[in-house]
C-alpha cells in the first residue's frame, strides 16, 4: 500500500481525462480492470500535479483513480489548478461505479487474514461511532457512502430495504386502537379483492369479518343499483340490511359472506333468461264488453293502472291479477296515462286531459286545451308537456292537483303529434311528419329536428343524450340529440313500430306485427358490431297489434289490442322453459291477419 497515491476527485480524474483526449488523440485511457463513470466536471481544465501523475504511473490499477499510459507533457498552457486533500476525498457530486465482480473476487480471495481482523475492528468502530451521532448526521453520512459506492452495490441496497419500507398497516391499525380505520380502508374493495384480502393473513380475515364487510358491501351495492335493490326486495333478503327493526337481529358475517355468491348467480341467471327468451308469462284478460284493446298502462309492484280502448281505466292487483278499480270520466278511448303516490293523469280521444286522485279514484280536474285526441302526455317536477292530433304541444305548469296552468304551446309539426318526452334540458317530439323535434325545456324555443325516418314516427323515448324512436316505416333509430346524428338503425319488425323503452343494457319494442323485440343496447350504440346480433329476443305471444309496454330488470309488461296485458317474467322461470322458440313464433304469427299501419298525416289511436 506504501507508495500508492490517494484517490483522485471525480472532478480530477475527468479533467485529466478530458486533457488527455484532447492533446493526444492517439491514446486511449484503459483500465483492463474498472470502468470508472463520473459525472460531467464543470471545470475541464483541471489537472493533477506531476507528482500525482508520476505516481500513478508507476502503481498498480486503484479502484479510485484513473490511470494512463506515459505520455507527453500537457501544454504549457493548460491551466492547473491546485487541490487540497479535502477536495479530492468528498466529491462534489454523487457518483456510480460499475462493479466489477472478477476483481472483486481476486481482491477478497488476496486478502490476508490479518487484513480480515483489521476490517472487521475498523467497522465495528465505525458503527459504534454511527451509533453516538444523531439522526440528522446519520443520515448525511449514509447519503455519503452511498455516493462512493458502485451500481451492483446499490441494487444489493435497494432489496435490503424494500421489505424494511413495507408495512402491513391494516394488522398495525388495531394495534393502535384505529381499527374503524382499517375497517373502512377494506369496505372499499369489490367482491374480487374482498376475497383475496381475506386470504393475506388472519388478522386481515378477522378485521372483515368483526367489521362485517360482506354486509356493507351488499348494502352499498343494493343502494347503487336498481338490479340488486329489486332484487333484494323480491327475493326477501332486504330484511337481513341496513339498520334492523326493534326486536329483530341481524346475523352474522357468514351469512352475507355465503349470500353474495348466491346474489351473483341470481343474477346471472335473470341475464341468461333474458338472452335465453326463458320466462314465466302471467296474462290479464280485460274483456271488455264493446270495444276491445288496452293503449297504455303503468305498474309498480302492487299494481297495473291500464287505459283501455272502451273509454276506462282499469287498475290491477299485481299478485291476483284482478281488477281492484275501474275510473270512468272519459267520453272516448284513453290513449295515454301516467301516475304518481299522488295523481293519475290521463288523456284522450275526447281531447282533454283528466286528473284523478291516486288513493281514491275520484276525479279532481279536468284540462280542455287541445282540439283534438290528447295522444300522450309525460309530467315530472311541477311541468307537464302534452301533445294531440291537433298538430300541437303544451306545456303546463303543475302546482297541485287542481292548480294546473298553460305556460307555452309549441307548434311547428306539420302533422299530429304522437309522443313527447323531456328532462330538465330538453323536450322531445315526435309526429306523422316523419320528424323529430328538440324543445328547450325552460325557455320553450325551438333547438333542432332529427330527420331520418322514411315514414310517420309512432313512439320514442329519451334520457341523457339518447333518442330511441320507433316509425311506422318498420325501423328504429338510435339518435345523439346534442349532434342531430344517427347513430343506428335497427331493422327486424314487419310493420309499424308502436311502442319502445330502453335502459342501460336493453332496448324493448312492440310493433303492430305482434312481436316484442328485446335489443342488446350497447352492441347498438358499437358501430363495429354487426347488425345481424344486435336482436336478441322476440316474443311472440300477443295475437293483435302491441300498444304498449314497460319494463325493469326482471320483467316486461305489454298490452296490446287483442285486449289483454301480458306479464313476462324473467326472474321466476324454470331453468328450460324457453318460449321463444321457432316453433312458438311460427304458430303465433300466422294466428292473426297482417294489418295495415296508420297513415302517416294520422294520429295513432
Amino acid at each position: 500500500m506504501e507508495g500508492r497515491p490517494p484517490p483522485l476527485s471525480p472532478h480530477l480524474n475527468l479533467g485529466l481525462s478530458l486533457n488527455l483526449n484532447h492533446n493526444h488523440n492517439h491514446n486511449h485511457i484503459h483500465n483492463h480492470n474498472h470502468t470508472h463513470i463520473a459525472n460531467p466536471n464543470p471545470n475541464p481544465g483541471l489537472a493533477s500535479s506531476p507528482s500525482d501523475s508520476n505516481s500513478n504511473s508507476s502503481a498498480p490499477a486503484n479502484a479510485n483513480a484513473m490511470s494512463a499510459p506515459a505520455a507527453a507533457p500537457a501544454p504549457a498552457t493548460t491551466p492547473t489548478t491546485a487541490v487540497s486533500s479535502e477536495q479530492l476525498l468528498a466529491p462534489q457530486f454523487p457518483m456510480t461505479l460499475l462493479y466489477d465482480r472478477i476483481r472483486n473476487k481476486k481482491e477478497q480471495t488476496a486478502s490476508a487474514p490479518a487484513e480480515r481482523e483489521s476490517h472487521k475492528a475498523e467497522r465495528e468502530a465505525c458503527l459504534a461511532y454511527f451509533a453516538g451521532w444523531n439522526e440528522a448526521d446519520q443520515v448525511e453520512f449514509v447519503e455519503q457512502l452511498l455516493s462512493r459506492m458502485c451500481h451492483y452495490q446499490h441494487g444489493h441496497i435497494n432489496a435490503y430495504l424494500k421489505p424494511m419500507l413495507q408495512r402491513d398497516f391494516i394488522t398495525l391499525l388495531p394495534v393502535k386502537g384505529l381499527e374503524h380505520i382499517a375497517e373502512n380502508i377494506l369496505s372499499y374493495l369489490d367482491a374480487r379483492w374482498l376475497c383475496a384480502a381475506e386470504l393475506v393473513c388472519r388478522e386481515w380475515q378477522r378485521v372483515i369479518s368483526e367489521g362485517m364487510l360482506w354486509k356493507k358491501l351488499v348494502e352499498r351495492k343494493v343502494r347503487t343499483d336498481s338490479l340488486w335493490r329489486g332484487l333484494a326486495e323480491r327475493r326477501g333478503w332486504i330484511q337481513y340490511l341496513f339498520k334492523p327493526k326493534p326486536g329483530f337481529v341481524h346475523p352474522g358475517h357468514s351469512f352475507y359472506r355465503a349470500l353474495f355468491p348466491k346474489i351473483i348467480q341470481d343474477i346471472d341467471s335473470i341475464e341468461n333468461n333474458w338472452r335465453m327468451g326463458r320466462h314465466n308469462l302471467q296474462r290479464i284478460n280485460c274483456r271488455s264488453e264493446n270495444s276491445k284493446g288496452v293503449y297504455c298502462l303503468q305498474y309498480d309492484d302492487h299494481k297495473i293502472v291500464s287505459g283501455l280502448r272502451d273509454n276506462t281505466i282499469k287498475i290491477w292487483d299485481r299478485n291476483s291479477l284482478q281488477c281492484i278499480k275501474v275510473l270512468t270520466g272519459h267520453t272516448g278511448s284513453v290513449l295515454c296515462l301516467q301516475y304518481d303516490e299522488r295523481v293519475i293523469i290521463s288523456g284522450s280521444s275526447d281531447a282533454t286531459v283528466k286528473v284523478w286522485d291516486a288513493t281514491n279514484g275520484e276525479m279532481v280536474n279536468t284540462l280542455i286545451h287541445h282540439c283534438e285526441a290528447v295522444l300522450h302526455l309525460r309530467f315530472t317536477n311541477g311541468l307537464m308537456v302534452t301533445c294531440s292530433k291537433d298538430r300541437s304541444i303544451a306545456v303546463w305548469d303543475m302546482t297541485s292537483q287542481t292548480e294546473i296552468t298553460l305556460r307555452r304551446v309549441l307548434v311547428g309539426h306539420r302533422a299530429a303529434v304522437n309522443v313527447v318526452d323531456f328532462d330538465e334540458k330538453y323536450i322531445v317530439s315526435a309526429s306523422g311528419d316523419r320528424t323529430i323535434k328538440v324543445w328547450n325545456t325552460s325557455s320553450c324555443e325551438f333547438v333542432r329536428t332529427l330527420n331520418g325516418h322514411k315514414r310517420g314516427i309512432a313512439c320514442l323515448q329519451y334520457r341523457d343524450r339518447l333518442v330511441v324512436s320507433g316509425s311506422s316505416d318498420n325501423t328504429i333509430r338510435l339518435w345523439d340529440i346534442e349532434f342531430g346524428t344517427c347513430l343506428r338503425i335497427l331493422e327486424g319488425h314487419e310493420e309499424l313500430v308502436r311502442c319502445i323503452r330502453f335502459d342501460a343494457k336493453r332496448i324493448v319494442s312492440g310493433a303492430y306485427d305482434g312481436k316484442i323485440k328485446v335489443w342488446d343496447l350497447p352492441a347498438a350504440l358499437d358501430p363495429r358490431a354487426p347488425a345481424t346480433q344486435l336482436c336478441l329476443r322476440t316474443l311472440v305471444e300477443h295475437t293483435g297489434r302491441v300498444f304498449r309496454l314497460q319494463f325493469d330488470e326482471f320483467q316486461i309488461v305489454s298490452s296490446s289490442h287483442d285486449d289483454t296485458i301480458l306479464v313476462w317474467d324473467f326472474l321466476n322461470c324454470a331453468p328450460g322453459d324457453d318460449k321463444s322458440g321457432p316453433a312458438a313464433m311460427s304458430v303465433a304469427t300466422t294466428s292473426h291477419p297482417t294489418q295495415q299501419p296508420t297513415p302517416d298525416n294520422v294520429g295513432f289511436e
